[in-house]
């Protein structure tokens, strides 16, 4: 009897022993002393648990342009989902979720039995199912997102796992303290991985079916919950006949449950997967250059400011509006492609890289690729043996290649891939509206997945004529009229010491008409020497200065040569910037691209300002704005060409552009509302049309503005209407009615221009 006493007794201190073990090791894992079992999250993290999120970027017109991620993860509401999908994962994961307080009991027991039956008959009687609810899962999720410190116990065998495992009820727990049943679900979906990096339920709807969560039926939920503990095993795109296999187990409990009925279950077995897979990424979606542009700036506005791009869900809202981003993406893919054939007609199968005299340049592919990354590397890794890394180079590979019909499966070198890309001609475009500053459309290139050049900002060329108006800006700006007349004749610069000591600039037709002319018609005609003419009246220096005002950023020299475009390498991005100084009444507005930047709760982080100088005074931007429409109203103006249907009640101001060898084609054009500029050119310089008439920008550039501006103004939702240039306030005091101006000015005309022209001025 004292005996059985002793036993019992010892009974008891056992078990009280245990449960105050049991307290005690719950406790010290709570509260981590010296670091031995790791953090836990804060009341703190539990009440906003820290996840990382997608930093999103909106249009003005609050369309979703594209996200910046390590993970794919954008959260939504418990009511953004789908009914179905809900009953789905219940049913599959926790079908005794709202009864429970975070851990099941009763799946706890169920879970353990079937793991010790499991030993007993070697495994052959199975599992009986999971004893973790999806608060528990959600726990998991959070410690994986978070990535705590795990603590000096934590990699202990077994031991590790108990700590992981009593972590997770604590959490489950307090979770359940703090947070609704409904809540719990949407966080649970919102912090789980899908695969196809996709994070959480929002991304994987659009990855695998282009839907939102509140619109997945039975087949799509059954899907997605498949991917939930196992998305490679599951993943419907890359393993169907696992997902199928999955689906099915699942549309059976769904039939078990009683949520759907015998007919609705045989149907859906029958049914196929449905699948609109489509991964995001940074090559597809609208404004692909664009995106990556901002993407560079952000990354270091992220550093200055101490957020992360990539994981602290920022809300980053734009100047495009994505219908004028839709118009100006088809207007540079149907001009380019349509363009592309003419030049591959024109080449007929020869290279398109020539030199100055005409002849294909040699050694041309082998000296491209030297220049590249990838050269460099493969020489450093295969001990600088040139002949080794060019076997490799000429060794041919399956590829996908870009083509105006779609892309192209094809076997490949990558020399041959070097040849066959440099046969493509490059394009650029952006629209600004002048007033504001606002950059409402964005094209980079041609196509972002295989070309990932932008030609907007990043890309330099020369300007060719389209500096001319800074010329002429320069001049009109230091007394000059639009009226003022000028012989076309040869112009001479002096070069001291060069050889030869000077500089003669040709027409593009290499002829001098001995015409007079005015600065307006000149400059519509795009001549040559008296654009010069003007230059060295105002000096090459100035034109510089002006240059400058009006916000290019490029290093230009101050040679005679600038005022044809040949003293630097200009943006496309800067020079539309700087045409919209003439709209906005003088003042250069800096063109930008991001209005506000917002965090993940919805609160403003900063709004932006575009900075505003003065660059010309009033009167010479209205006689800009005079000047430019020129182009489209004087005899031989180069942008005559446009539809007629474009300057009906509608001011137009243009300058094409086209540099030596017709390398470059520009064309800027201007009305009241919009500024916008588009460039067409070959990755080098070397690649171009063999003659001047194909390759002039009214032939290149000009057609990609024109279908912009026409099916901007016939989009009804965009309101962008006609509409005449702005008046100054004050009255001009410069005659711009070159009759009125003539009979002001002495009879013997010619003896006037010739008194103005130095003898030096004529060759």
């Amino acid at each position: 009897m004292n005996r059985l006493k002793l036993f019992f007794k010892r009974i008891w201190i056992l078990t009280i022993f245990s449960i105050i073990s049991i307290f005690l090791f719950i406790a010290s894992v709570n509260y981590n002393p010296y670091n031995l079992f790791g953090d836990m999250p804060s009341l703190q993290d539990l009440e906003k648990p820290e996840s990382e999120l997608s930093s999103e970027l909106y249009s003005s017109d609050n369309k979703l342009l594209g996200k910046y991620f390590r993970y794919n993860r954008s959260p939504i509401e418990f009511n953004d989902l789908s009914e179905k999908l809900i009953t789905t994962l219940l049913v599959t994961e926790d079908i005794r979720y709202y009864e429970h307080s975070g851990i099941d009991l009763k799946g706890l027991v169920r879970a353990s039995y079937g793991v010790f039956k499991n030993v007993l008959t070697f495994g052959t009687s199975g599992l009986e199912g999971g004893g973790s609810t999806i608060t528990q899962q959600l726990a998991k999720n959070l410690f994986k997102i978070r990535r705590e410190n795990k603590g000096k116990l934590s990699n202990v065998p077994f031991l590790g796992l108990v700590i992981s495992k009593v972590k997770e009820w604590i959490v489950s727990i307090k979770l359940e303290e703090f947070y609704t049943k409904k809540e719990i679900l949407a966080m649970y979906l919102n912090t789980a991985e899908y695969g196809s990096n996709s994070y959480g339920i929002k991304v994987a709807s659009k990855t695998y079916f282009n839907k939102l969560p509140s619109e997945l039926n039975y087949n799509e939920s059954s899907i997605i919950v498949g991917l939930l503990n196992k998305p490679t095993k599951y993943n419907p795109y890359f393993n169907p006949e696992n997902a199928l296999k999955k689906r099915a187990e699942i549309f059976y409990n769904l039939y078990k449950y009683e949520i759907i009925n015998k007919i609705v279950y045989d149907s859906l077995k029958n049914s196929g997967l449905g699948l609109t897979y489509k991964v995001e990424n940074q090559n597809a979606g609208q404004a692909t250059y664009f995106r990556t542009v901002v993407r560079n700036y952000l990354i270091s506005w992220a550093k200055e400011n101490n957020y992360d791009l990539f994981s602290d869900g920022l809300k980053i809202y734009t100047t495009i509006n994505s219908q004028m981003q839709a118009h100006a993406e088809k207007a540079v893919s149907d001009q380019m492609s349509r363009l592309q054939k003419i030049f591959d007609d024109h080449w007929d199968g020869k290279n398109p890289w020539i030199d100055e005299k005409g002849f294909e340049i040699k050694d041309f592919l082998k000296n491209s690729i030297k220049r590249t990354r990838y050269y460099k590397s493969l020489m450093k890794n295969n001990d600088n043996d040139s002949l080794l890394v060019f076997s490799l180079l000429n060794k041919k590979k399956k590829m996908k290649v870009f083509s105006w019909e779609g892309e192209v499966d094809t076997l490949f070198s990558t020399m041959d891939s070097l040849k066959y890309y440099k046969n493509f001609l490059q394009a650029g475009f952006i629209s600004i509206e002048p007033k504001t500053g606002y950059i409402r459309s964005w094209v980079g290139g041609i196509n972002h997945k295989f070309f990932k050049y932008d030609h907007v900002k990043q890309g330099r060329r020369q300007p060719g004529s389209t500096i001319k108006p800074i010329v002429y800006a320069a001049a009109i700006d230091n007394g000059y009229s639009p009226c003022y007349p000028v012989v076309d004749a040869p112009v001479v610069f002096e070069l001291p010491g060069q050889d030869p000591p000077y500089w003669r600039p040709d027409n593009h037709n290499g002829k001098w008409s001995g015409e007079t002319m005015t600065l307006r018609r000149a400059m519509a005609k795009s001549v040559n020497s008296i654009t010069a003419f003007i230059t060295k009246k105002v000096s090459p220096s100035t034109v510089v200065d002006y240059a400058k005002k009006l916000g290019i950023q490029s290093k230009l020299d101050p040679v005679p040569a600038v005022c044809l475009g040949a003293g630097g390498d200009v943006s496309l991005f800067d020079l539309v910037g700087a045409y919209s100084t003439f709209i906005n009444k003088g003042i250069w507005t800096e063109p930008f691209f991001i209005s506000r930047i917002e965090d993940k709760y919805g609160n403003l982080i900063q709004e932006f300002i575009p900075t505003k100088k003065e660059a010309l005074s009033e009167e010479t931007a209205f006689l800009m704005l005079h000047m430019l429409k020129g182009a489209k109203e004087e005899e031989g103006g180069t942008a005559r060409g446009l539809n007629p249907e474009l300057t009906i009640n509608n001011d137009i101001g243009a300058k094409t552009g086209t540099t030596q060898n017709a390398s470059d084609g520009w064309f800027i054009g201007v009305t009241h509302n919009l500024v916008s500029g588009a460039w067409v050119g070959g990755d080098d310089r070397s690649i171009h049309f063999r003659n001047w008439v194909l390759g002039q920008g009214a032939r290149t550039a000009m057609p990609i503005w024109q279908q912009y501006m026409m099916e901007v103004y016939a989009d009804n939702n965009l309101n962008i209407d006609k509409g005449k240039f702005d008046e100054p306030i004050k009255k001009i005091n410069v005659e711009i009615d070159c009759s009125v101006y003539n009979n002001e000015i002495k009879s013997d005309s010619l003896d006037i221009i010739i008194d103005k022209i130095d003898a030096s001025d004529i060759y």
